[in-house]
């Protein structure tokens, strides 16, 4: 990853469209939404990422609109629970979200019974329909996203995942590059239960910057997409300024030898 990146660098995703390089994560974020996206807009967030069963749409869709922001500036990310009809789904969310597309849509998660082909035909027709750009999953392991491909020849833009240097797969991150799958990063932060980690805070201390902007960066670097959540400005302002730094190799290393599958939510589904 480039030091000098910027808040609206972006990544290219293998069907030729950019996403950017990372946004803000509004999971259990139901405390003045509207507020909270509104100022990470005029910040400089690009990327906003929920679904349909955060409660959180609503909201967004006010912070937008207080913003003043034009559709084409910011990338919009929801998701499709494994028990709707995906297609039908795509559309109440974008009623929710007060939009006539979405930048992504997502599988929020597999079914019991199996990778969810069907819902997978029902993003894909979306798409078609041009209700969203691009199509993913969340919570997919490489097994699962490999039956979606065989099923349908459609192979996902991105596997929004739990990631940090805590809790992360290397078998996922080779088989995502080797295919041009953007891993997303939700828990980047590992809702804050490792941030004291000796370790991390060495490696922080060293660069002069918090635990959290240093596994910001990690993914950045690692070119893994970070989704943290922040409430406040002052955070809100934090995890962006991590884009006038570059961890060296050797840090990078440590960092990896952090991995113990860590999971601040039980477990991780994908590994």
């Amino acid at each position: 990853m480039r030091p000098n990146m910027h808040q609206i660098s972006e990544l290219s995703l293998h069907t030729g469209r950019n996403m950017p390089v990372m946004g803000v994560g509004t999971w259990q974020l139901t405390d003045d939404t509207a507020g909270v996206i509104d100022a990470a807009i005029r910040l400089g967030y690009r990327m906003i990422d929920t679904s349909g069963d955060y409660g959180t749409q609503p909201g967004i869709a006010e912070g937008i609109k207080r913003s003043g922001a034009e559709r084409s500036d910011f990338y919009l990310v929801t998701k499709v629970e494994e028990t709707d009809d995906a297609y039908e789904a795509v559309g109440r969310n974008l009623k929710e979200l007060q939009l006539d597309y979405a930048d992504l849509m997502l599988i929020h998660r597999p079914p019991p019974s199996g990778a969810g082909e069907e819902l997978w035909r029902g993003l894909i027709r979306a798409r078609q329909e041009g209700l969203t750009k691009d199509i993913g999953v969340s919570n997919y392991s490489v097994d699962l996203i490999d039956t979606l491909i065989r099923a349908t020849g459609e192979k996902p833009v991105v596997n929004q995942i739990e990631w940090s240097p805590f809790g992360h797969s290397e078998k996922m991150l080779r088989f995502s590059r080797e295919n041009g799958i953007i891993i997303q990063a939700y828990c980047p932060l590992t809702r804050s239960k490792r941030l004291n980690d000796e370790k991390l805070a060495g490696i922080a201390a060293r660069y002069q910057k918090t635990p959290a902007q240093v596994m910001i960066r990690w993914n950045l670097q690692n070119g893994t997409v970070p989704l943290p959540k922040a409430n406040r400005q002052d955070h809100l302002q934090e995890n962006l300024d991590v884009l006038d730094f570059v961890i060296a190799d050797e840090d990078m290393k440590e960092l990896n030898g952090l991995n113990e599958r860590y999971s601040s939510l039980g477990s991780l589904p994908y590994a």
